[in-house]
């Protein structure tokens, strides 16, 4: 077989997605605001998708962004509504029928079962502005009919970028003013990498009775001791007023022994560090890495809101990479 060069054809591909999703960008009107704000009233029902073949494909994608964002959703093929999946859609719910031509046979007993129910809030994503969906819908999300990429035209390509983009767009939208952030991310997310990514310094941290905690004007004797029954190789040092006052590492000790002979009858406040490192329990891991890459410490405390005086737990970075976080 001759070697083709098929770079050409990619970014033949490429571009003409590329207009299609800037025709896409102008098209947006208020009709868009009323479908985010539709999916944001919706409270007492579920954000129900449907389509059929590529669309339906897309459809899925959308409900599974809907989900990982905290809106209840799911998606419901639109053949199977024909035969009993039509009790899926039910009062309170936003119903988003996806279709590029708005007439697919498979839609109609949807449409009417939407329509026979007022309480059903009926979304249409179409690019035909004359068919069944478009004139049906609650809600006309119209996008622009855009030509496919490839020979002759037929496959779908730039008619699914637009109506993925449009999904994505809702669901950013609706992020935006539920103001959801990482954290509540993570709670739909626990496992897998991006579980781990999102993972928080309280979700790692040492805490409690494990926190090896002495008094500042214990004798340095005593709190080896308590170092080496902890065994994290660091010291949190607090005042008779239980306020974190500094922080006494293996490292701190191993230097100090190597000028003093009697390190036993040292007081811990005179060969501690000042001021400790101290950050919120909901810094995100990776973030506290790199604090500790960059000041090039192997442990932090864990103070809660703006009391950094108040150690509720230590990470070190023996936790860090126990949860496989680089």
């Amino acid at each position: 077989m001759k070697k083709k060069n098929f770079i050409p054809i990619a970014r033949e591909v490429i571009e003409t997605e590329i207009k299609s999703l800037k025709k896409l960008k102008l098209s947006i009107n208020q009709s868009f605001n009323k479908a985010v704000e539709a999916i944001i009233n919706c409270k007492n029902g579920k954000v129900v998708i449907s389509g059929i073949g590529k669309s339906g494909i897309i459809g899925k994608k959308i409900s599974s962004t809907l989900a990982s964002i905290g809106i209840p959703s799911f998606f419901v093929d639109a053949a199977a509504c024909s035969h009993g999946d039509l009790g899926q859609i039910s009062s309170n719910d936003v119903l988003i029928l996806i279709s590029f031509s708005g007439e697919s046979v498979e839609l109609k007993n949807i449409i009417q079962h939407a329509k026979r129910n007022k309480k059903i809030t009926l979304i249409g994503i179409v690019s035909k502005k004359n068919s069944i969906l478009y004139n049906s819908s609650d809600i006309k999300l119209l996008i622009p009919n855009v030509p496919e990429a490839g020979p002759g035209k037929i496959v779908p390509t730039s008619s699914t970028i637009t109506q993925l983009s449009i999904g994505d767009a809702l669901a950013v939208s609706t992020m935006n003013f539920r103001k959801f952030g990482k954290l509540d991310f993570k709670k739909f997310h626990p496992s897998g990498s991006l579980g781990a990514k999102l993972k928080t310094a309280e979700d790692l941290m040492i805490k409690d009775k494990k926190i090896p905690f002495i008094n500042e004007n214990i004798l340095l004797g005593k709190a080896l001791k308590t170092m080496n029954k902890f065994n994290f190789g660091v010291l949190v040092v607090r005042n008779s007023f239980k306020k974190t006052s500094g922080i006494i590492s293996d490292g701190d000790i191993k230097r100090i022994s190597e000028k003093n002979t009697n390190i036993k009858n040292l007081v811990a406040k005179n060969i501690m560090k000042k001021n400790p490192i101290s950050i919120n329990k909901d810094m995100l891991i990776t973030e506290a890495l790199s604090i500790m890459n960059s000041k090039k410490v192997t442990c932090l405390c864990i103070h809660n809101k703006k009391m950094k005086n108040k150690t509720i737990g230590i990470l070190t970075i023996h936790e860090i990479l126990n949860a496989n976080i680089r």
